[in-house]
């Protein structure tokens, strides 16, 4: 008989149950994350693994891209030879500028004003016959006032066209002069070199080798040179790379254990062999050069003289260090093929020429020939001291300008003499944020550069996509042209601020023979047409401009039948120098006359004669102001005072350019229409004002500094 248990140790037992399923519940749980964490270490150190591999991999790549770019280096210098015989030989015609001019491009001045329709002048309301008669006399009143408005306007825009047309003439007139001048020059040149004359010879086979694109960014192009006319044999010493160009690593390796690279580095013979090869081929591109730019039919030899400048292990001086020469005749290079040949082998033992067996070592060889024992004039270009910028050869300008961008960390190159668009130089800005495309051009003036060019450029700049232009003058800029270039993707480099680059870049350039940065602009020369130009040192330190004749006048031009009083304020930042340095109607001039008040000419309103170089020294600023006289006219405003400008004339009052000015506004008496102002280096821009005040001439100059009573 069974027995059944109490109900106590049901109890018991079920509570036993629980405590066996909890603890089973707890090992699994521990059990699970006991998995997770395993799988988690597991998932950790893969990733580690993958993260430490891929680390590798990119330190191997980078490895093998150094090596791949030493190899790149090498592969380039191997192939100079054979990469300038593929280029098209130099030609006259590459230097010929065609006789194109921009057309003229009136603009919103090509429009003419439209004029009132009658139509929309109709009398409106009116209950009475009385009433409408009153409403047809006031649209016809306001008929004829919008009518005479607009016929005002008609004759100031066609006023304004033919004096515009008539600067488009003159500029396209100089243009058309300075091409066809240049055109004739380069025949003179031709007809020069067919006779055999050895500057015209010098002069045009090294622009030849300046303007050949197959040297490679780097390599020197120094060269002195002169023509035997007799013997027709063109002598020049020619400057050959140094052995830097050659690269002293071979290949790169990564190294995981140390987590380095290792260079492995080029052995001694090797780099003397491609050093030697490197130096072949520049002597062999040299003559080819040369005979394939003859197509006169000048020439009948070429002796070259390959030197670097470097250290004479010697003397322990620097010196001319000749490491090749040869003399070849027409005969002899006629049967050769450049693009294939070894350059070492064709040197020394087709051309019998000479290269030195260790340049490394700076061992050198016997020059042949020099250009000093020829007896003509020997020309030098790119080597020396300070080369003068004013009669530097055109080519080899352009060429320092371009290497000017490429110091600056830019890829920069000069562009075809023919069909380029206004483009001298073309130059790529790296820079992911403020970079881009850069047209760069070059004008070798020593007159002012005309605010014509800095229009010409921006309109370049516009039609070619560029993201900025740079125009590099050895003179400088007026107001005006600052004044067009303020607020445009435009940079201009006076001649001061280029030699100042340059020397900052390691480049060589100067000025003239013993011309200052501050009087850069003052020679006469061709180019530009000048809009201020320097006083001597003693005026401009004196402030005296007793006798210059070398001033502008600034011409104010309005519509409306406003009358103002023009006034200018030489001042040092917002403060004029001294109450007689405010130059008004009863103050007719500053001391020392830099700044006085003359008649308008060319319908000039007003005019004021300025002498931007004899300014005082202290001068930072000429700041012109217009007011309404409150005795003569004291109930008006400037609210007629519409379509305002300044015009820059030079000492002959030929208009230089047209400053505009903003118009003025109801219940204001006195209005700041602009200030020049200095910049660092001397020459002065133009910064439009807008400024209006209601308390007339006295509240304006109050706030320069001047006591009105």
């Amino acid at each position: 008989m069974s027995r059944r248990s109490s109900g106590l140790a049901g109890v018991w037992a079920e509570a036993q149950r629980q405590q066996q399923r909890q603890r089973e519940a707890q090992q699994r749980a521990v059990a699970q994350q006991q998995r997770q964490q395993r799988a988690y270490e597991r998932d950790r150190a893969r990733a580690q693994r993958e993260q430490q591999a891929a680390y590798r991999q990119g330190r191997e790549a980078d490895a093998r891209l150094r090596t791949e770019e030493l190899e790149g280096q090498v592969a380039r210098l191997g192939a100079l030879l054979a990469q300038g015989c593929r280029a098209a030989p130099f030609r006259v015609a590459a230097l010929t500028r065609p006789e194109a001019v921009a057309p003229f491009e009136p603009g919103q001045l090509g429009r003419p004003v439209p004029m009132p329709d009658p139509a929309h002048y109709q009398a409106q309301g009116g209950w009475t016959v009385g009433r409408r008669a009153q409403a047809q006399q006031e649209a016809q009143a306001r008929y004829q006032h919008d009518w005479a408005a607009a016929q005002a306007a008609e004759a100031h825009r066609v006023s304004q066209l033919a004096a515009y047309r008539a600067q488009y003439d003159a500029w396209a007139a100089g243009q058309l002069a300075e091409v066809r001048a240049h055109n004739a020059g380069l025949a003179q040149l031709v007809d020069a070199l067919r006779a055999g004359d050895p500057g015209a010879a010098v002069d045009y086979f090294s622009a030849a080798l300046y303007a050949s694109d197959a040297w490679p960014e780097g390599f020197p192009r120094q060269v002195a040179a002169a023509f035997d006319r007799g013997a027709r044999q063109l002598v020049l010493d020619w400057e050959l790379p140094g052995i830097d160009v050659v690269p002293e690593v071979k290949s790169v390796r990564y190294v995981a254990s140390s987590d380095q690279e290792k260079e492995t580095a080029r052995p001694v013979t090797q780099r003397r062999a491609l050093y030697r090869d490197v130096l072949a081929q520049c002597v062999l591109l040299v003559l080819r050069d040369l005979f394939a730019a003859d197509e006169f039919g000048v020439l009948e030899s070429v002796v070259v003289n390959g030197f670097v400048d470097d250290v004479d292990p010697a003397t322990g001086r620097r010196a001319e260090i000749f490491l090749a020469a040869v003399s070849v005749a027409r005969d002899a290079y006629a049967p050769l093929n450049l693009g294939q040949v070894s350059a070492v082998d064709c040197l020394v033992e087709a051309v019998r020429g000479q290269l030195s067996a260790r340049p490394d070592q700076r061992a050198a060889v016997r020059p042949g020939r020099r250009p000093a024992d020829v007896g003509t004039g020997v020309v030098s270009h790119g080597g020396g001291g300070e080369p003068d910028l004013f009669t530097m050869d055109p080519i080899e300008f352009e060429g320092l300008v371009a290497e000017l961008f490429r110091a600056r960390g830019m890829q920069a190159l000069t562009t075809q003499r023919s069909n380029d668009g206004g483009v001298d130089v073309e130059a790529l800005d790296p820079d992911p944020i403020s970079g881009g495309r850069i047209i760069v051009q070059v004008k070798r003036y020593r007159n002012t550069v005309p605010p014509t060019a800095v229009r010409d450029l921006y309109g370049t700049v516009q039609g070619a996509g560029a993201n900025k232009g740079v125009l590099v003058t050895t003179s400088g800029f007026g107001p005006g042209s600052y004044g067009f270039a303020e607020g445009k993707p435009l940079t201009l480099v006076s001649g001061a601020e280029l030699v100042d680059l340059l020397h900052q870049h390691g480049l060589r350039g100067r000025l003239g023979a013993a011309v200052s940065a501050s009087s850069a602009g003052e020679a006469e020369g061709a180019g530009g047409v000048p809009a201020q130009r320097g006083a001597s040192s003693s005026s401009a330190g004196s402030g005296s401009s007793e006798g210059a004749d070398d001033f502008n006048v600034l011409g104010m031009v309005w519509a409306g039948a406003v009358a103002l009083d023009v006034c200018a304020l030489v001042c040092r930042g917002a403060r004029v120098l001294a109450e007689d340095h405010f130059v008004f109607f009863n103050n007719p001039q500053n001391p020392g006359s830099s700044v006085r008040m003359v008649p308008g000419v060319g319908g000039d309103r007003a005019a004021v004669r300025v002498v931007f170089d004899a300014l005082p020294a202290g001068a930072d600023r000429l700041v012109l102001v217009a007011a309404v006289d409150p005795e003569v006219h004291p109930d008006q405003d400037l609210a007629g005072f519409t379509e305002a400008a300044i015009c820059l004339r030079d000492a002959a009052g030929r208009e230089l350019d047209r400053l505009p000015v903003a118009d003025g506004r109801p219940g204001e008496t006195a209005l700041v229409l602009g200030s020049f102002r200095r910049r660092a280096g001397g020459d002065w821009d133009f910064v439009a004002g807008g400024k209006g005040y209601r308390g007339g001439l006295g509240e304006l100059v109050g706030e320069y500094g001047v006591a009105v009573a």
